[in-house]
C-alpha cells in the first residue's frame, strides 16, 4: 500500500487554511474519503486526522485515539508495539460544538504543522488550552445525528480537529510555540503533561 502523506503549511498553507463543505450523504466519494483517512490514521502514529489535512476539504473527521494512557503507552518500544493497533474508528460527519466548560493545557503536535529538516522531522509544538468538556452534535455513516459529550483529553483531540474544518491550525492559538524533534516533544510532555485547570 503506498503511504499517504498528509498535506503541511510548507507545502500549501492556503489549502489548510479554508472552511470545509458540508458533507452530503449522497456524495458517491464519501465511503472512499473515509477509507483514506482511516489508511492515514493506521499508517501514522496519530490521534485524529480532519479530511482537509489530507487533500479533501469536506467536514469530516477519523479519531484513531482520544486515550492518553494509550498515547503514553506509545513512548516506550514495547507500549508502541503493544498500542499499534488501537483504534476507536469513530468518524464525525459534520461535526460542530454546541457547548463548552472547563480549561485544560498540552503541548499539541499536528502532522499538518510539521517539515523536515534534513533527515529529521520536526513539529511546531503549541502548548494550547482548550475546553474541559464539549457537546458536540454530528452525523454517523449511516447519515443518524448523535449529540454527545466529549470530556477531558477527548475534548482537546476533538477540539483540534474541529477547528481544522474552519482553518484553524492549533499555531494560531498557542500561548507558546516550541520547534523540535519527535524525542524533544516526548520530553516537553513529560515536563509539562496535560493539564486540567478547570473542569466548569
Amino acid at each position: 500500500m503506498e503511504k499517504l502523506k498528509s498535506i503541511t503549511i510548507e507545502e500549501n498553507e492556503e489549502y489548510l487554511r479554508q472552511i470545509s463543505k458540508k458533507v452530503e450523504f449522497n456524495d458517491p466519494e464519501l465511503h472512499n474519503n473515509i477509507v483514506v483517512l482511516q489508511d492515514f490514521c493506521m499508517q501514522n502514529n496519530v490521534m485524529a486526522m480532519a479530511a482537509v489535512q489530507l487533500g479533501i476539504p469536506k467536514r469530516l473527521v477519523y479519531v484513531k485515539n482520544t486515550n492518553i494512557d494509550i498515547l503514553n503507552k506509545r513512548l516506550t518500544k514495547e507500549g508502541k508495539e503493544e498500542t499499534k493497533d488501537y483504534n476507536e474508528a469513530k468518524v464525525l460527519i459534520n461535526p460542530e460544538i454546541i457547548s463548552k466548560e472547563g480549561v485544560t493545557t498540552f503541548w499539541e503536535a499536528c502532522m499538518s504543522c510539521s517539515f523536515h529538516k534534513g533527515d529529521k522531522l520536526m513539529w511546531y509544538n503549541g502548548k494550547v488550552k482548550r475546553p474541559y468538556k464539549i457537546k458536540v452534535k454530528y452525523f454517523d455513516i449511516n447519515g443518524n445525528e448523535h449529540i454527545d459529550d466529549f470530556e477531558g483529553f477527548p475534548s482537546t483531540v476533538l477540539c483540534h480537529e474541529i477547528d481544522h474544518l474552519d482553518g484553524i491550525l492549533h499555531i494560531d492559538i498557542a500561548e507558546k510555540v516550541i520547534i523540535g524533534t519527535t524525542e524533544e516533544r516526548i520530553e516537553l510532555r513529560k515536563k509539562e503533561g496535560y493539564e486540567i485547570t478547570s473542569k466548569t
